[in-house]
Protein backbone atom coordinates (compact mmCIF):
# COMPACT_ATOMS: atom_id res chain seq x y z
CA UNK A 1 0.00 0.00 0.00
CA UNK A 2 2.81 2.42 0.86
CA UNK A 3 4.56 1.70 -2.45
CA UNK A 4 1.39 2.45 -4.41
CA UNK A 5 0.87 5.69 -2.50
CA UNK A 6 4.48 6.73 -3.09
CA UNK A 7 4.12 5.95 -6.80
CA UNK A 8 0.97 8.05 -7.07
CA UNK A 9 2.63 10.93 -5.21
CA UNK A 10 5.69 10.69 -7.46
CA UNK A 11 3.52 10.76 -10.58
CA UNK A 12 1.69 13.78 -9.20
CA UNK A 13 5.01 15.56 -8.62
CA UNK A 14 6.18 14.73 -12.15
CA UNK A 15 2.91 15.97 -13.67
CA UNK A 16 2.93 19.22 -11.66
CA UNK A 17 6.57 19.89 -12.55
CA UNK A 18 5.86 19.32 -16.24
CA UNK A 19 2.87 21.67 -16.17
CA UNK A 20 4.95 24.31 -14.36
CA UNK A 21 7.64 24.16 -17.02
CA UNK A 22 5.13 24.41 -19.86
CA UNK A 23 3.40 27.53 -18.51
CA UNK A 24 4.45 30.79 -20.19
CA UNK A 25 2.85 33.29 -17.80
CA UNK A 26 4.88 33.80 -14.60
CA UNK A 27 1.74 34.25 -12.49
CA UNK A 28 0.39 30.89 -13.65
CA UNK A 29 3.80 29.35 -13.08
CA UNK A 30 3.68 30.54 -9.47
CA UNK A 31 0.28 28.96 -8.94
CA UNK A 32 1.40 25.66 -10.44
CA UNK A 33 4.59 25.91 -8.37
CA UNK A 34 2.39 26.08 -5.29
CA UNK A 35 0.65 22.88 -6.35
CA UNK A 36 4.05 21.31 -6.98
CA UNK A 37 5.12 22.26 -3.47
CA UNK A 38 2.00 20.65 -2.09
CA UNK A 39 2.63 17.48 -4.08
CA UNK A 40 6.23 17.38 -2.85
CA UNK A 41 5.05 17.81 0.74
CA UNK A 42 2.74 14.82 0.30
CA UNK A 43 5.57 12.81 -1.27
CA UNK A 44 7.95 13.60 1.59
CA UNK A 45 5.29 12.64 4.11
CA UNK A 46 4.62 9.36 2.32
CA UNK A 47 8.36 8.66 2.29
CA UNK A 48 8.37 9.10 6.09
CA UNK A 49 10.06 12.48 6.24
CA UNK A 50 7.33 14.56 7.89
CA UNK A 51 9.70 17.31 9.04
CA UNK A 52 10.89 17.89 5.47
CA UNK A 53 7.29 17.68 4.26
CA UNK A 54 6.21 20.32 6.75
CA UNK A 55 9.03 22.64 5.70
CA UNK A 56 8.17 22.07 2.05
CA UNK A 57 4.54 22.83 2.78
CA UNK A 58 5.42 26.15 4.37
CA UNK A 59 8.12 27.30 1.98
CA UNK A 60 7.30 25.60 -1.32
CA UNK A 61 3.53 25.92 -1.20
CA UNK A 62 3.12 29.33 0.41
CA UNK A 63 6.13 31.60 0.75
CA UNK A 64 7.92 31.13 -2.58
CA UNK A 65 4.81 31.40 -4.83
CA UNK A 66 3.66 34.44 -2.84
CA UNK A 67 7.02 36.15 -3.33
CA UNK A 68 6.94 35.35 -7.05
CA UNK A 69 3.40 36.70 -7.43
CA UNK A 70 4.28 39.92 -5.59
CA UNK A 71 7.39 40.38 -7.74
CA UNK A 72 5.46 39.80 -10.97
CA UNK A 73 2.82 42.28 -9.83
CA UNK A 74 5.43 44.94 -9.07
CA UNK A 75 7.26 44.42 -12.37
CA UNK A 76 4.02 44.64 -14.35
CA UNK A 77 3.03 47.87 -12.56
CA UNK A 78 6.43 49.38 -13.22
CA UNK A 79 6.18 48.47 -16.90
CA UNK A 80 2.83 50.27 -17.25
CA UNK A 81 4.17 53.52 -15.79
CA UNK A 82 7.02 53.81 -18.28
Amino acid sequence: MADALATVALLLVAAAATVAVLQRDPARQAIVLSLLGLALAVLFTVLQAPDVGLAQLAVGSAVTPLMILLTVRKVRRKGRRE
